[in-house]
């Protein structure tokens, strides 16, 4: 048995970080001290002097945990983890799973690509970004291509060059063809270090720079070649008075600003590179009403950092934080060189702060109440749900899951999750049947409960080994819903009974006309109001496994008949037949198109396109 004042006595007096579980072993809260004795004792100290929401969080703990660190900077990092990996109830959460996408020239390999990623890792290419959406990458490199013949092909040119024909981009002008050797390394890498220049917001430079071979070109009297660079100067002209300049100081930096609601924060980071705006990002926060602005402020700042793989060399912030030092050693260490974060007081950085603290006002303005209305039906509609199934605990996080086939024919099952009562399609799955090739709703069912649930517990148990992170199986439901009446329901629970687990199972049953009816629940059903929040959930939720099960089965449909159409045809492998695809839509316009539009996709040469061709008319298909 825990006991909390005995434990307390035994605290130490050193940096660390305190963990506070509640009486079902899950952590509500994480915090960071320099003092641990002095700062866990605070929790337990007289209530009157606390906000509420610590007296609410003290009234929760049954147990705490501790990890000494040596200092403060190590004190912060862990801390920001353990947010991160388990997401307590009562520390402010930046509900953002996102990786912001980045340029990546790969001049770690011979004749560098340009692309679009969103892992940073150290393989000795250079990384750009990040950037605010995958609209900026695609439309930037977009410009570099158009600007730049560079190859887009991922052949290993080490081993292969030479060794296969020229793609379709060689012919059309778009590439200078290095898999050929029909351009030079140092000729190639002149136009990447220029590539580069354009990334580094050098564009003024870049241009001086075709300009002179602009004139040496004409001066040898080579005017095609001097127009090609004439035009790269006409559209890189265009870009920069697309392009606002914010500040003269040319160096990245990232502006925060904030704006506070009733009972949300909405955060503006504008994203600052070369002097340049490139785009920037909004976040809501909520439950924030009892939270001072510095500690809004500064957990932001650690959970974003942390979830992003670049920062910049300056950040600005409306006002002092109270872990400012510790954040900025912090930051140095995942940067590999100085962060200065910086409260503007005047001049241009003062001027761009109010620019950005008046869009998310504006943004909360807009979306603000909107967002809060919507949280608020939200929770009405699960707290109508687990009264409707007198559950103890509220269902934040509910899986449904549902089967798809036709005769048995390509069995696939779906599992989508609702958190706080909207999807959450990052933690969605899909599941192609293994066991089953008859229609067997039952046994399809129960295999998909198993895989779910047993590769859940393999994850919580390499997460308590720090052997991964948090993963979408590993994160176990308040609800489990099954598109189905009482018989789905049984099987679901024989399964979690066998693995030792005990979570509520529901039913979701249609009438006749397949529209919802009602819930399942301990083999009664319950019918609530069709106009109330609770059931209009339950029909979203229900719709929405539906739906994804359908798409995945359409999917693999549509990818065997593709399969089956396109074997065997000599030079049309699994990457032409998906490109094929992708450009053609179905097998039958395909069939239609001719030997100029076949070698127009990605990936095919007039070869492949003529015996594509000739394939369906010697077989009196077209």
């Amino acid at each position: 048995m825990f006991n909390i004042d005995e434990e307390l006595k035994k605290l130490p007096d050193k940096p660390g970080v305190y963990i506070m579980k509640n009486k079902d072993d899950e952590i509500i809260y994480v915090g960071k001290a320099i003092s641990l004795k002095r700062r866990v004792r605070q929790y337990f100290g007289s209530p009157k002097n606390n906000p509420p929401k610590v007296n609410a969080l003290v009234k929760n703990i049954y147990e705490f945990e501790y990890i000494i660190v040596d200092n403060e900077v190590e004190a912060l990092i862990l801390e920001a983890n353990l947010i991160k990996k388990h997401k307590p109830k009562y520390n402010i959460l930046l509900r953002d799973d996102k990786q912001y996408p980045y340029i990546k020239i790969t001049i770690n390999e011979k004749y560098p690509r340009v692309i679009k990623t969103r892992r940073v890792l150290k393989d000795g290419a250079k990384y750009f970004g990040p950037y605010p959406s995958v609209y900026a990458v695609n439309d930037t490199i977009e410009i570099i291509r158009n600007l730049y013949p560079i190859r887009m092909c991922n052949q290993n040119l080490e081993k292969n060059q030479g060794k296969t024909r020229p793609c379709l981009n060689y012919y059309i002008g778009r590439c200078l063809g290095p898999c050929q050797g029909n351009v030079s390394e140092e000729k190639y890498m002149e136009m990447i270090d220029e590539i580069i220049m354009f990334l580094n917001g050098k564009e003024d430079k870049l241009i001086e720079v075709i300009e002179d071979k602009m004139k040496k070109a004409s001066e040898d009297l080579n005017f095609e070649e001097a127009a090609r660079y004439r035009d790269q100067v006409k559209s890189l002209n265009v870009i920069l008075e697309k392009q606002k300049i914010v500040t003269t100081n040319l160096i990245d930096q990232d502006i925060i600003g904030m704006a506070r609601g009733i009972d949300e924060v909405c955060i503006q980071v504008f994203f600052v590179r070369a002097g340049k705006i490139i785009g920037r990002e909004h976040f809501i926060l909520s439950d924030t009403f009892n939270e001072e602005r510095k500690e809004i402020l500064s957990s932001f700042i650690k959970q974003f950092y942390l979830g992003t793989a670049y920062v910049p060399k300056e950040i600005f912030i409306e006002e002092e934080v109270e872990d400012i030092e510790a954040i900025s050693k912090w930051l140095w260490e995942k940067r590999g060189s100085k962060v200065t974060i910086r409260i503007p007081k005047r001049g241009e950085k003062s001027e761009l702060m109010e620019m950005v603290k008046k869009n998310a006002e504006n943004m909360l303005n807009q979306y603000g109440d909107k967002l809060l209305r919507k949280q608020r039906e939200n929770e009405k509609a699960l707290e109508e749900i687990r009264k409707a199934i007198n559950l103890k605990e509220m269902p934040y996080r509910i899986e449904a899951y549902d089967i798809s086939n036709i005769s048995g024919v390509n069995p696939v099952g779906s599992m989508v999750v609702f958190e706080h009562g909207e999807p959450k399609k990052s933690d969605y799955r899909r599941f192609k049947i293994q066991s089953v090739n008859t229609p067997d709703d039952y046994k399809s069912m129960e295999e998909i409960i198993r895989r779910r649930f047993t590769r859940g517990i393999k994850e919580k148990e390499l997460i308590r080994e720090n052997k991964i992170e948090v993963k979408g199986f590993s994160n176990f439901p308040d609800l489990i819903m099954m598109d189905g009446g009482k018989g789905q329901v049984n099987v679901a629970l024989g399964v979690l009974r066998k693995l030792g687990l005990n979570i509520p199972v529901s039913g979701l049953v249609k009438d006749d006309f397949h529209k919802t009816r009602g819930i399942i629940y301990n083999n009664e059903e319950i019918n609530l109001d069709e106009d109330s929040l609770g059931f209009r959930l339950i029909y979203r939720i229900q719709e929405e496994a539906h739906r994804f099960a359908i798409s995945y089965h359409r999917s693999l449909r549509s990818k065997k008949m593709f399969k089956s159409e396109l074997d065997n045809i000599k030079g049309i492998g699994e990457k032409r037949k998906k490109e094929l695809l992708k450009h053609f839509h179905t097998i039958d316009n395909i069939k239609k198109a001719s030997i100029e539009e076949l070698a127009k996709v990605d990936g095919m040469n007039i070869r492949a396109a003529e015996d594509l061709y000739n394939h369906f008319r010697k077989n009196g298909e077209v």
